[in-house]
């Protein structure tokens, strides 16, 4: 009989358990690591993180994981709830393309947490985030589609990262808990029901989506611990009738992207850093906008802007228009093509445009205004035969002395074809963490968890991440 496709992904995470991941594969999950707790410290004075913290401190239980940044060890599903939260809060974290989804920022609070109150080794915990994010990103592409060249769950206003993210980061926390491959099947199965999200708060605001990938963890830790307690989840819980894939993508989903060379083939590589805090969309209008700056052009004789895009991106980056050039916070800003242009030719912090740029007093600046408003995005024809394997962009500017200037940015910065190097990511974290954290303690992380193959246990790290 053949196995399911959630026995399939079962037995990959159960193999990989006993055998371990190639060292290759272990560097890149503790970059993950490092790029989400440095986004995490970042977060923590954010408005979210103060409501989750406050609300999981109401829960109450027994402390036995870390909450990021704070002082506290809190039950395993409410650091988790917490951290997920601060891990998305920024919209800094990592990025699979073509399915459009940020997977670690769901998986890893979901296995630190579990790894911290399990005793777990470092290199236990890198396995089970590699299998994790590798299987949310698998899950995402099941829902892609190649004729309408995006997501289903995109087009549906789904939001994968958390749909897809709950299921990835209940293997991995499954994986660290005391189950066998039933047991990690069942896991899965039950976090199935769990999983949700919907887009909206991208277009019109709200505070939601950030909480996203902390229910996703949330959901991911509570579904490992049903499963060791003996809950059980549908064995076609993914590709049946009434599973996952039917309800969420219709008769748009493609079963076999997610198992099609699993454990031959990985995904976790090619997944994409985040130079800049805001929605990834952005990141080659930003990209451009420096360009034209590093040439010399003066904001103040900018007469016209034209930003084009992919078609299926403006719905996100630019409408509706009013909101998106007037944003009513820096959260908003953040996912606004023409305020992040702006922000490309006026701002310059970090690894080029910073969180200075999206605090809500940047977003209400009159320079950067009205330079946003000057921004007109259009869709363009070369971005949409790219997308969404990169997310390009073409800046198109018009000065007073009648020049017209154009910069085309095909592939973005953070990705396999223009990568932040392990430096470059230890001085995001750097400068991520320098809001809440003495330089020493900074640095001493940032050892720690780019060697985390090597630690038997991961005391010292979760200690310092609560100083």
């Amino acid at each position: 009989m053949t196995a399911t496709i959630v026995q399939q992904l079962a037995a990959f995470a159960t193999s990989v358990r006993a055998k371990g991941l190639p060292p290759q594969l272990r560097d890149d999950a503790a970059r993950r690591v490092l790029d989400v707790l440095g986004n995490s410290l970042a977060a923590t004075a954010e408005k979210p993180a103060a409501a989750v913290g406050a609300l999981v401190r109401e829960w109450g239980g027994e402390g036995r994981a870390t909450a990021i940044g704070t002082g506290d060890r809190l039950p395993e599903p409410s650091a988790a709830l917490l951290n997920g939260t601060l891990a998305h809060s920024l919209d800094f974290d990592d990025t699979h393309l073509p399915s459009v989804l940020h997977p670690s920022a769901s998986v890893v609070p979901a296995a630190l947490a579990v790894a911290e109150a399990r005793g777990a080794t470092g290199a236990q915990l890198l396995d089970a985030i590699g299998v994790g994010v590798e299987i949310t990103v698998r899950l995402g592409m099941a829902g892609y589609d190649e004729e309408l060249g995006n997501s289903v769950f995109f087009e549906r206003g789904l939001h994968a990262t958390a749909i897809c993210g709950a299921l990835g980061a209940a293997a991995a926390a499954a994986m660290l808990s005391d189950v066998d491959e039933f047991g990690i099947a069942d896991a899965l199965g039950i976090a199935a029901s769990m999983g949700s999200g919907l887009l909206e708060a991208n277009r019109t605001g709200g505070t939601v989506k950030r909480v996203h990938c902390g229910w996703a963890a949330h959901a991911a830790v509570t579904a490992a611990g049903m499963a060791r307690h003996g809950i059980t989840g549908p064995p076609t819980v993914l590709e049946g009738r009434f599973g996952l894939l039917q309800a969420f993508c219709g008769d748009q989903s493609d079963v076999d992207a997610i198992v099609d060379g699993l454990g031959e083939r990985w995904e976790l590589p090619g997944i994409f850093f985040k130079p800049y805090p805001c929605n990834h969309f952005t990141h080659a209008g930003i990209d451009a906008a420096r360009r034209l700056r590093a040439q010399g052009v003066d904001p103040a004789e900018i007469e016209h802007l034209e930003l084009g895009a992919p078609t299926a991106v403006l719905r996100t980056i630019g409408e509706p228009r009013e909101s998106k050039i007037r944003p009513q916070s820096g959260y908003h800003a953040a996912f606004s093509g023409p305020y992040t242009v702006a922000a490309g030719l006026l701002g310059g912090g970090g690894l080029g445009v910073f969180h200075d740029d999206f605090t809500d007093e940047a977003a209400a600046d009159p320079a950067r205004l009205a330079l946003a408003a000057k921004v007109h995005c259009v869709p363009d024809a070369r971005c949409d035969e790219i997308f969404p394997h990169q997310f390009p962009a073409v800046l198109r500017v018009r000065l007073r002395d009648g020049r017209e200037l154009e910069e085309r940015v095909d592939a973005n910065r953070g990705g396999p074809e223009n990568p932040l190097s392990a430096d470059e990511l230890a001085t995001k974290f750097r400068l991520n963490a320098a809001r809440v954290l003495p330089a020493d303690v900074s640095t001493r992380i940032t050892e720690l968890t780019y060697g985390l193959a090597e630690l038997g246990d991961l005391t010292e790290l979760t200690r310092l991440l609560r100083t």
